[in-house]
């Protein structure tokens, strides 16, 4: 499920959920190529024995900023402005991880558009995002990034 909105339609959609996106999973070979490009090569993220001797999580888990990075993705699936010239990430005001993704999870977003401001050449809006593991009893991720629309 999601939303094909325009520009000038944007403000009237504040408060509403927008959709959710198709599930993604999470596979050890994303997580190495996110420590490749991090530097972060945490041993409970790529060191599947040892994760899975030693971690609580019981295997390796994603990084907490893999499950963030991959709310690009997923929005695009959510929201589509049909008659944007460009669209921006400007920032996150607020992000959690309540629980860990282990690896060969899937995890997708429901976002809900929680404001809209008007600015020079378009739109600013904040969004509640929920990134929800398959069969997870909570969030693994919640977050409220910003994004511009321009026209």
């Amino acid at each position: 499920m999601s939303t094909t909105t325009t520009m000038a339609e944007l403000p009237s959609l504040k408060g509403t959920e927008l959709g959710t996106s198709d599930w993604v999973e999470v596979t050890q070979d994303r997580v190495n190529l996110f420590a490749d490009a991090t530097g972060d090569h945490q041993w409970i993220h790529v060191d599947v024995e040892r994760a899975t001797a030693e971690s609580p999580f019981g295997g390796p888990i994603g990084h907490g900023y893999l499950t963030l990075a991959l709310v690009i993705p997923m929005w695009s699936e959510v929201l589509v402005v049909s008659d944007v010239k460009m669209g921006v990430n400007y920032g996150l005001n607020k992000v959690r991880f309540p629980a860990p993704v282990p690896v060969g999870a899937r995890v997708r977003l429901t976002a809900t558009l929680t404001d809209v401001e008007e600015i020079k050449g378009g739109y600013q809006v904040t969004v509640a995002a929920v990134i929800e593991r398959e069969g997870g009893d909570k969030p693994v991720c919640i977050a409220e990034p910003v994004f511009r629309f321009l026209g």
